[in-house]
């Protein structure tokens, strides 16, 4: 989870380091998609003190979560590509700083999968 909460910094760091403020549709989404994915782990931690009961939710929890993940895979790469269409013919440093944000989005949202991956087989290896 270490992980997670680092890459949001950095992505929150890259924003105000590049002083962005308006984001593409596929941003927000992204950004959608990390909350989403934040209250999934936050739901999927107390449930691991009752690993037998709360099996079904917890590996329903990392499904959904790996889904999330999958999807904002697709973001990234229909934004990044979105953005180049935009820029290519006359802002190059607004290209530049959308697929760096682009990038942190996606890796916090990998790192949510990392959890996940690890609540899922902790699960396993008790229930």
């Amino acid at each position: 989870m270490d992980n997670s909460i680092d890459q949001m910094q950095k992505t929150a760091k890259t924003i105000m380091l590049f002083e962005q403020r308006s984001f593409t549709p596929q941003q927000k989404q992204m950004g959608d998609a990390v909350v989403t994915a934040a209250g999934l782990v936050q739901e999927a931690v107390p449930l691991l003190s009752a690993i037998n009961t709360n099996a079904g939710r917890i590996s329903r929890i990392s499904e959904q979560i790996s889904q999330i993940e999958g999807e904002t895979d697709d973001l990234h790469d229909l934004g990044v590509q979105e953005l180049y269409r935009t820029n290519r013919e006359s802002n190059s440093m607004a290209f530049i700083v959308g697929v760096e944000i682009y990038d942190h989005l996606e890796k916090v949202v990998d790192r949510f999968d990392d959890v996940a991956n690890e609540i899922h087989g902790i699960m396993l290896e008790n229930v």
